[in-house]
């Protein structure tokens, strides 16, 4: 998946404004690329789990399909622990297997990482992170 470093800047503020609890927002995107953040409301408000608050969901969907584009990401934080899918993660992606999940690790806030993953069938697989413009 190709992201600007515009895009992946933007993850990770919104990755430390929610700390310590986990961020969450779905990235839009067409041809393999990323082309835009959209921010939302963790329902959990939580540091250990994270859901899309209903509303934004509906919301940024009908704005994502609006502008002709598709669901390319889902994205949220791991404020302690690795950019790596949980259980709980593997889990909530029985009901999404199609986008990638984004993952940004804020265990060590001075170095975030942002890393992807397809997860179908409650298998992981880590898909490349190409910076690039997404346009």
């Amino acid at each position: 998946m190709r992201i600007s470093r515009d895009l992946i800047d933007e993850i990770v503020a919104h990755s430390r404004e929610d700390a310590p609890n986990e961020c969450c927002g779905l990235v839009a995107g067409r041809d393999g690329a990323a082309t835009a953040v959209h921010r939302a409301r963790n329902e959990f408000e939580s540091p250990l789990r994270y859901n899309v608050h209903p509303s934004d969901l509906l919301r940024i969907t009908n704005e994502i399909e609006q502008a002709g584009e598709e669901l390319a990401a889902i994205y949220h934080s791991h404020t302690r622990s690795e950019a790596f899918p949980s259980q709980t993660d593997v889990n909530l992606a029985q009901n999404w297997p199609d986008p990638i999940y984004l993952i940004c690790s804020l265990l060590d806030p001075d170095e975030p990482v942002l890393r992807g993953f397809r997860i179908a069938d409650g298998q992981i697989e880590e898909v490349a992170l190409e910076e690039g413009d997404g346009t």
